[in-house]
């Protein structure tokens, strides 16, 4: 069986992540050595926080190279809510003196904020509706809730690259997919059995590749 690494990126709420995902039947291992990293089979990469400080601490830990090196390998890598939004160009966020910080740069686009006149935060349960039949859907309806909890979302350069919508104000995307790459902008650790669900097909796409 693939061995699967839940990044420590220093930006997340890990044991959240690790309980969910051995309720769904995973088998994660928690790790913020290049090394596993690099030696990984497929990677949980989860975050929260602002995306200047995320990236500064990933580069001190030295992850951007086994990261960008495990999805350039087609590994399955799921990035959870600002870990989704690191794999994009940049965001609006990233304001250092006037310098904008970059992403991974992994999916062509940015993250951008809500517009002034929706309450940010998004905070709460919402649908997420995916726009084709995916594997990390399987088995949902479409109308189920997930829990969102941002004042970012992501802009993807391309259509392609769009897996699911939410409506809050406007119609924005809450999930992407690049071949093996896979992005959501809620948390399923903190989304109940739809939640589960979705890790559990996380772990079916692993077991499948």
């Amino acid at each position: 069986m693939k061995k699967l690494i839940i990044v420590d990126s220093g930006c997340a709420n890990l044991n959240s992540i690790y309980k969910a995902s051995r309720a769904a039947g995973l088998n994660p291992f928690i790790s913020d050595d290049s090394r596993e990293i690099y030696d990984a089979g497929a990677i949980i990469f989860p975050g929260v926080g602002s995306f200047d400080h995320a990236i500064e601490v990933i580069k001190q830990k030295e992850l951007i190279e086994p990261l960008c090196k495990a999805i350039k390998d087609d590994k399955p890598f799921l990035g959870i809510c600002l870990g989704m939004q690191l794999l994009f160009s940049g965001s609006e966020e990233s304001l250092v003196s006037n310098i904008k910080i970059k992403g991974l740069e992994l999916i062509a686009g940015k993250a951008v904020r809500f517009p002034n006149n929706l309450p940010v935060p998004h905070v709460g349960w919402n649908q997420v509706e995916p726009v084709y039949n995916h594997p990390l859907f399987a088995g949902l309806t479409g109308s189920e809730y997930f829990y969102f909890t941002h004042s970012y979302y992501v802009s993807p350069a391309s259509d392609y690259n769009v897996l699911a919508k939410t409506e809050y104000g406007l119609t924005f995307t809450s999930a992407v997919v690049k071949d093996s790459l896979i992005g959501v902008q809620f948390h399923p650790e903190k989304s109940g059995p739809a939640g589960l669900r979705l890790l559990a097909n996380f772990g079916k796409i692993i077991a499948d590749q």
